[in-house]
């Protein structure tokens, strides 16, 4: 049995008018898989780095776009067991076909929702969440008493990491574009924020740890922050390089490694952290309970209509929006 839904689509890379709202029809769930009517849509940096064909391993096209949403169980594949119709379920991963008003997905990528938590709160959350959950428990654990820099710290994935370091204990130095953003960075729990437009964030850091360093820097900005990134750390120091806002990476002279400290350099990716089935439900179980907690909230929310997905795109490319950006169907 087939359904009939709408859904963006692109069949080339490119700017946000590449994206094509279509609707097609949606066949029935194959075997390991679960049909959800979505209830709210998380959009995401990936959702560009798919869009404009960033990674090397590119999409094949035609393609649809989203990784990441909340919605209600409407139909059953062959085997699935762990689920019934009716049940709420988030998720992050599978193949990229969230902006859409329903989708099939495999039951293996669906989490359980708390009943205590509201959709939207979740599909702004599960994603940044999850992804701030493996870099700070498990990339690079965090402790009390540790110092670390963050970049980007008044944006989705800042935003959630400034509160839960917070919470662990940690002094968090984070950058911004703006005052108004440093104001939000401050809110979330930051001890020191940099405008990285009118100050050297280097010198910055020198200054604020007494020429120390910190013991690790998250570094999703890329191209514009990698190099005095690894200047910011203190020896044996870590910098966890998981984006490339500004643009990729010039090659890395691994012996400077050595010079500046033995440092080291990582290149995580979520899929790797929840690729395992007990490992992801762990972490959305430790991220949940942050949220319910008040650990962890959501911070400054952009609400589209899914029609409006190429919009979205737009300003979140153009840094007009602050914290979260989630589409309703």
């Amino acid at each position: 049995m087939t359904i009939a839904i709408d859904t963006f689509r692109f069949s080339e890379f490119g700017a946000p008018d590449v994206l094509r709202r279509e609707t097609i029809e949606l066949t029935a769930p194959a075997a390991g898989e679960i049909q959800i009517k979505h209830l709210a849509i998380g959009v995401n940096y990936i959702d560009v780095y798919h869009r404009k064909g960033v990674f090397a391993a590119q999409l094949p096209l035609p393609s649809g776009l989203g990784v990441e949403g909340v919605g209600i169980v409407t139909a059953l594949g062959d085997g699935v067991g762990n689920f019934k119709i009716g049940d709420r379920v988030a998720y992050v991963g599978g193949p990229p076909n969230g902006y859409s008003t329903h989708r099939n997905l495999p039951a293996a990528r669906a989490l359980p929702v708390p009943e205590a938590l509201d959709s939207e709160t979740v599909a702004a959350l599960v994603f940044k969440g999850l992804t701030v959950e493996y870099l700070i428990h498990r990339c690079v654990p965090v402790t009390k008493g540790d110092t670390v820099l963050f970049h980007a710290a008044a944006g989705g994935v800042g935003s959630i990491a400034t509160q839960w370091l917070k919470h662990l204990g940690a002094t968090v130095i984070g950058t911004v574009g703006s005052e108004e953003k440093a104001e939000i960075a401050r809110a979330n729990g930051c001890d020191h924020t940099i405008i990285y437009s009118r100050e050297d964030f280097k010198a910055r850091v020198a200054e604020i740890t007494g020429g120390k360093g910190v013991r690790v820097v998250y570094d999703s900005v890329g191209a514009d922050t990698f190099a005095g990134s690894l200047e910011c750390l203190s020896p044996r120091g870590t910098l966890v390089s998981f984006g490339e806002a500004s643009g990729p990476v010039a090659p890395l002279n691994v012996a400077s490694l050595g010079a500046k400290g033995s440092l080291f350099v990582t290149r995580p990716s979520i899929a790797h952290y929840t690729a395992d089935r007990g490992q992801y439900e762990a972490a959305a179980r430790n991220l949940f309970a942050a949220i319910e907690a008040g650990i962890v909230k959501a911070p400054n929310l952009s609400k589209y209509k899914l029609s409006d997905a190429v919009k979205a795109h737009e300003d979140m490319e153009a840094r007009r929006t602050r914290g979260s950006i989630i589409l309703i169907p």
